[in-house]
């Protein structure tokens, strides 16, 4: 028997990367998995892995931080496997990095929508059927971006902080209802978000120096994220509650960084 054996779950940028890995680990645990991103392609390809793993899935292109397609991933999940037990909220982009003076409104408000209304959307429509069932689960992806400062850029670092005191909130909105939500705070992980880094690291010949700043002095994979959220996502967590919790090889106790230039 798996962890999440006979539980059914949502998971969100479930395309690529963490998503991903969170997908294949759920279904080998035992869940029975609604994947979502936008990217038609992508998550078709996991609900194939998905498949492999000898899970159950049906995968969905929709837009995670947008209400009426959160709305119709929740009906389906319910309509298909009659419940919802899991959800795990980890859509979201990270805008890269521009200079402040060159942030525009829109550019903020398309980086908030997705990473902070997304997993808000999410706990809207997914919590009152976990609280008629008595029980549930939220996981939301935040960052270590959002404890300190130095690991994001602006509005990535502001969605990501909006995002633990979301959890932090809603956790206590949901007082006695036995509905658990929390938040994993990824340090450096190789994803497609991080792409770029790793590339450029790569084409210097410095990959090694990848994640130097962390007391583990390496970077992070996806399947470690995926842990920690199945780890929330299961009964085994049943008394962790409000919580953000880094995963981020230590880099969150200090942030230790490189100075840029001064209004980059």
């Amino acid at each position: 028997m798996g962890r999440l054996a006979g539980k059914r779950a949502i998971i969100t940028g479930a395309g690529s990367g963490i998503g991903r890995a969170s997908a294949v680990l759920f279904a080998r645990e035992g869940a029975k998995i609604v994947a979502v991103d936008r990217m038609e392609e992508a998550v078709d390809e996991t609900a194939a892995l998905v498949r492999e793993a000898g899970g159950e899935v049906t995968s969905v292109a929709a837009d995670a931080g947008d209400e009426e397609a959160v709305k119709a991933i929740v009906d389906l999940c319910l309509e298909k496997y009659d419940g919802l037990d899991a959800v795990y909220a980890n859509a979201g982009v990270s805008g890269g990095m521009v200079p402040i003076a060159e942030q525009s409104a829109d550019y903020w408000q398309e980086i908030l929508r997705i990473n902070l209304i997304g997993p808000f959307l999410a706990i809207k429509h997914a919590s009152p059927h976990m609280i008629a069932q008595k029980k549930g689960s939220i996981v939301c992806t935040a960052s270590v971006a959002g404890l300190r400062a130095n690991a994001g850029g602006l509005p990535y670092s502001a969605s990501k902080a909006g995002v633990v005191s979301l959890v932090q909130t809603t956790a206590n909105m949901l007082y006695g209802t036995n509905v658990r939500i929390n938040a994993v705070c990824p340090g450096l992980i190789e994803t497609g978000m991080t792409k770029p880094l790793f590339d450029g690291a790569r084409a210097r010949g410095s990959e090694d120096k990848i994640g130097q700043l962390n007391p583990m002095a390496r970077y992070g994979q996806p399947e470690e994220i995926a842990n920690m959220a199945l780890f929330l996502a299961s009964d085994d967590a049943s008394y962790v509650n409000g919580q953000a919790i880094p995963v981020c090889g230590g880099l969150s106790s200090t942030h230790p960084f490189a100075p840029s230039r001064r209004g980059s």
